[in-house]
């Protein structure tokens, strides 16, 4: 993608809003779209929240201040609509998030767009026992092969926080894939 800043006033200008907007759904569709997807686990709710973070994206730009890259700015909107959706729809439940997150893992098996094998699935299960700062980390360290300064940038996390997260969790899950 061209120069940040040339890109980001392109996505500014009335003039080339529209088409630098296109170019922007389509560069970071997929990344997005697969980080979603490891936090919300299901397509169809993946592909909502998808859809709700461009908009926050588009309606944000003009507040963006440069401070991160552009990149890790979406994947902190991304981020925090998938917990938002997960918070809202165990709160129509009636239920916990931690529980709403066990019906979604459940709910995998039968998820016709969920191509892992009995393992992908372990290894969901023992993601939903970790606290949530340490799912996001592993998540985006294991699954999206994120940089620790890039995660550091979209948690807003010092790098050795992330990296004590990231061992816990690590840990943790090995302790769970270890109990059976």
């Amino acid at each position: 993608m061209q120069d940040e800043k040339e890109f980001i006033a392109d996505l500014l200008n009335p003039k080339t809003q529209n088409e630098a907007f296109r170019r922007l759904v389509r560069e970071y569709q997929r990344p997005l779209y697969n980080h979603i997807r490891t936090i919300v686990l299901n397509h169809d709710d993946t592909d909502d929240v998808l859809q709700n973070t461009f908009v926050k994206v588009f309606q944000g730009l003009k507040n963006f201040k440069g401070e991160s890259k552009l990149f890790s700015w979406m994947y902190r909107i991304a981020t925090n609509e998938s917990i938002t959706f997960i918070n809202q729809r165990a709160k129509k439940s009636g239920i916990s998030s931690e529980e709403i997150k066990d019906k979604m893992i459940n709910n995998l098996q039968a998820d016709v767009d969920y191509d892992g094998d009995e393992i992908q699935l372990k290894l969901q299960k023992a993601l939903a026992t970790l606290p949530e700062k340490q799912q996001l980390v592993f998540k985006m360290k294991y699954f999206q092969e994120l940089k620790y300064e890039e995660i550091s940038e979209i948690l807003g996390t010092s790098v050795g926080g992330l990296k004590a997260s990231y061992f816990h969790a690590v840990k943790k899950i090995e302790d769970f894939l270890n109990e059976d």
